[in-house]
């Protein structure tokens, strides 16, 4: 039916928009305070720039990516995720050329086909952060923290964050031979996509929900295990900032995230009462995904979180504000002769700051105090016959139940006297 929504997706009434202008007002503060700007990219990309950035063998482009081929004959995705948008447009804006430090933020929808969820849609909402340009473990450190603040301003405090190095194209294919070692005897246990990964990315087998209860799976080898020494010490660094900065973890040696572009850190953050779907934030770090999608060498982080997961969270725990509606004003017209007056009145109302509105409809008095009332107005301004040949309304405080009447030239200083005595 047309009068149906894509399933997967979901339509933000008015009476949720509020919920999510507050979490969005927090996101531009907290970046505002670490420094990252706001950057705003294409809700589509050339496919190859995810095939090339998220890479081969990933479940986000083997089984997830919205691709099409549009009228050019050009194959054209959605966007599964934004890293490989942001550094895109990192690359082709020149951002580098700025400072030797970029930090960009982002909220945007992003779109994966997947089975939906609670708090996993279709199409769904991210804000991210990118900082690009510096391989000091201490901004790895920093982007982990605007992930926690950010969590821990919305009032979530069960919060667990583990951490872990997945190591560089030094070390890694180390670690990938001691993978492939590990699960050769195992394969006929594994399932379909992981047997399949054995060859192609061995380390997205960790990251299997299917094998993930199997009991060999605890014998795993760690990665930390085949550490070069740059890895390792890089690692070392991000622990000790995490600590100097009072922020508690564990470290996970299965944690591989989803991505083929991270290297070296790799973190998560979950919220224990979402339950088994508990993780609400991850990241890490990705110093291959610029050169790959055609850059000069550049180190880089960052991290994202689904902002549903996040607003999911807070309903659970009736963390979110009460919706504001009140309005100021409700101007209520009484006849043809009172419409013209009261919305000019109406108007000087708004253009004075105030929150007004009227009925359109010239219902009854009774109906319109009705409608008032659900508007929450503060106050009533009642035109009749009489108050239009004298210029004037009867201001009604709907609170008190008070009626004083004002000329229409007095009416707006009135008005903010009033409301500045509440």
């Amino acid at each position: 039916m047309l009068t149906n929504a894509p399933r997967g997706t979901n339509d933000i009434l008015p009476d949720k928009v509020g919920a999510w202008n507050y979490v969005e007002g927090k996101i531009r503060s907290l970046c505002a305070r670490y420094g990252y700007e706001e950057i705003r990219t294409p809700m589509f990309e050339h496919t190859e720039l995810f095939h090339r950035g998220i890479g081969e063998g990933t479940d986000v482009v083997d089984k997830e990516m919205y691709t099409f081929t549009d009228r050019g004959g050009r194959s054209i995705t959605l966007r599964p995720e934004n890293t490989a948008s942001a550094v895109r447009a990192y690359l082709q804006n020149k951002l580098y050329g700025d400072a030797s430090l970029v930090k960009l933020f982002y909220i945007g929808s992003m779109f994966r086909y997947d089975r939906p969820q609670a708090g996993r849609m279709r199409e769904f909402h991210q804000f991210g952060i990118e900082a690009l340009g510096e391989e000091n473990p201490a901004v790895d450190a920093e982007v982990i923290l605007v992930a926690m603040d950010f969590l821990r301003s919305l009032g979530l405090k069960d919060l667990s964050l583990s951490l872990n190095s997945v190591g560089c194209p030094k070390c890694r294919p180390v670690y990938r031979k001691v993978l492939q070692d590990f699960f050769r005897d195992k394969l006929d246990e594994l399932c379909d996509d992981c047997k399949d990964r054995f060859e192609r990315s061995p380390l997205r087998i960790l990251d299997c929900k299917a094998d993930a209860d199997k009991p060999f799976m605890q014998d795993a080898p760690k990665i930390t295990d085949c550490l070069c020494d740059e890895c390792r010490d890089h690692f070392e660094k991000v622990q000790a900032y995490l600590r100097e900065a009072g922020v508690s973890f564990t470290l996970d040696p299965r944690l591989v995230r989803g991505l083929d572009y991270y290297t070296k850190t790799a973190f998560e953050i979950k919220y224990a009462p979402l339950g088994a779907q508990s993780a609400v934030a991850g990241g890490g770090r990705y110093d291959g995904l610029i050169e790959e999608i055609g850059g000069k060498p550049t180190p880089a982080v960052g991290f994202a979180t689904g902002l549903e997961r996040v607003l999911l969270a807070l309903e659970k725990q009736g963390l979110l504000p009460a919706a504001e509606k009140a309005s100021d004003v409700f101007v209520v017209a009484l006849g043809e002769a009172a419409q013209a007056p009261a919305f000019r009145l109406l108007e000087a109302c708004r253009r004075a700051g105030l929150k007004a509105n009227m009925d359109y409809a010239g219902r009854s008095m009774k109906a319109q105090m009705k409608q008032a009332n659900k508007a929450q107005a503060r106050f009533a301004l009642i035109l009749g016959e009489e108050e239009v040949k004298e210029s004037c309304a009867q201001l009604k405080d709907m609170e008190k139940s008070e009626q004083q009447k004002v000329p229409f030239d007095k009416m707006i200083e009135k008005l903010k006297e009033l409301l500045e005595k509440q």
